[in-house]
């Protein structure tokens, strides 16, 4: 089976659900904890492998215990992690949780948000279909040009810190891309505009990720609206966009046209918001299936 390999971050997530945040030197008792592991790419990687795709993971570790819970935790959801040690600490983030299902985040990057370039030089692509990484240094630029060299696809997740001094920065990355996968902040950061300003860029489609309201597919002359599925209140919405990245690469993978693609992964995305935490919320390839198999039914009654 042709492989996705995701570079990238990796963490160790506290998610806390709380009746609200806490006010200067309140103590609030939280209503349900999850510790497990997280990372957008990390996140990416376990949708990948729910969706039924072989996902590869390269990462860098801390030296702490941390290390080995988020290893042992990743390798427990089907994927395959190659991660190479450094000296301090693996990454940490709280989730803390607020009725609406709404999220607010404190990260603490450590040495683990994204692998050495050794790492990205040695590692192999023999059997990799697809690379979806983010865009952070140098290292992700070797890993790209690589790729580009061997006429894999790629696709990036783009967080508006990683173009700070502007988006013309991250050409070595754009250009070329497959898919570049775009939130409202990292849109608000180009001007509003950032499809047409990435297309202009060299990527050849843009998913602009709209939360409640599902996906939208844009290339060269076309926009395709996918909308998200009715489920009721959301518990949690943390990794959701991560869900949906992965579960794309996933579907594209196994041979799904990019529109029908996105469809399968919003509809995953949106399951996702129905549970607790980011990778232990995801759903399997069997639940997305029924949910839209039972979704067609009901309109086909209509």
């Amino acid at each position: 089976m042709t492989a996705a390999l995701f570079a990238g971050d990796v963490s160790l997530d506290l998610t806390l659900v709380a009746d609200h945040v806490p006010a200067p030197d309140e103590k609030v008792h939280v209503n349900e904890a999850v510790e497990a592991p997280g990372g957008v790419v990390a996140n990416a990687a376990v949708a990948c492998a729910r969706a039924g795709g072989r996902a590869r993971l390269l990462v860098q570790v801390g030296s702490d215990a941390a290390a080995r819970i988020v290893a042992d935790g990743l390798a427990a959801a089907g994927v395959d992690v190659e991660a190479s040690p450094a000296e301090g600490r693996t990454c940490r983030v709280v989730v803390i949780v607020e009725p609406h299902g709404e999220k607010r985040l404190l990260l603490d990057p450590g040495v683990s948000m994204y692998p050495g370039d050794g790492a990205v030089e040695a590692v192999s692509l023999h059997g990799v279909g697809w690379l979806h990484t983010a865009a952070y240094g140098t290292a992700a630029e070797r890993l790209v040009a690589r790729c580009r060299a061997a006429g894999i696809a790629w696709s990036l997740d783009l967080e508006p810190a990683s173009f700070a001094a502007g988006i013309d920065t991250l050409l070595p990355l754009l250009d070329g891309a497959e898919a570049l996968f775009l939130n409202d902040r990292a849109d608000a950061a180009l001007g509003g505009d950032g499809a047409a300003r990435l297309l202009a860029l060299g990527v050849r489609s843009v998913i602009r990720t709209r939360g409640r309201d599902g996906a939208e597919l844009v290339t060269a002359g076309t926009a395709v609206s996918i909308p998200a599925p009715v489920i009721g209140r959301p518990v949690d919405t943390t990794g959701a966009g991560d869900c949906l990245a992965g579960w794309y690469v996933g579907e594209r993978l196994a041979g799904s046209p990019p529109r029908e693609a996105l469809a399968a992964a919003v509809t995953a995305a949106t399951l996702s918001c129905l549970g607790l935490g980011a990778q232990s919320s995801y759903p399997t390839r069997l639940q997305v299936a029924a949910f839209r198999d039972k979704a067609a039914a009901g309109r086909s009654q209509t």
